[in-house]
């Protein structure tokens, strides 16, 4: 993953609309989808067998939606912080076929300052390269320290 965070994001960076750092990867390999069916546990052969995925009308095989799911949720926690977080989900929107490059990016969506610091929601899209393929639909929520 290029363009890691290195630290996350403070209270006083916080405000509607900020962007975080654009994560890049890929292009994404066979091998990269076969490992993360081994680390998942997803064998289904449309994920590996690329004759069985051609057999069956789709163009070669596809990476797992939580594969790039796991990609969003290491921006969220980067950004945010692993320690601040507080809830994380996902949509799955498209298909990531092997060579494709992924692009990672967060936007601060809600800040609210309260007692317990500050309140913030995030909304983290994973695209393809040039961004007009949205392949997952991410959110998260976290709080700050002051």
């Amino acid at each position: 993953m290029s363009n890691e965070a290195t630290k996350p994001l403070s209270a006083a960076e916080a405000v509607v609309g900020l962007t975080s750092p654009v994560y890049t990867v890929g292009p994404i390999t066979r091998t990269d989808i076969v490992k993360y069916a081994g680390a998942g546990g997803d064998f289904n052969p449309i994920h590996h067998d690329e004759a069985w995925a051609v057999s069956i009308g789709l163009p070669s095989i596809f990476s797992m939606g939580l594969f790039q799911g796991g990609l969003s949720s290491r921006l969220a926690s980067d950004w945010i912080g692993l320690k601040n977080l507080t809830s994380f989900g996902t949509r799955f929107r498209s298909q990531v076929w092997p060579g494709e490059v992924l692009k990672i990016q967060g936007e601060l969506t809600e800040v609210e300052s309260g007692p317990e610091g500050t309140a913030v929601k995030a909304k983290i899209t994973v695209t393809n390269e040039d961004g007009t393929d949205v392949k997952i639909q991410a959110w998260a929520t976290g709080v700050l320290p002051r």
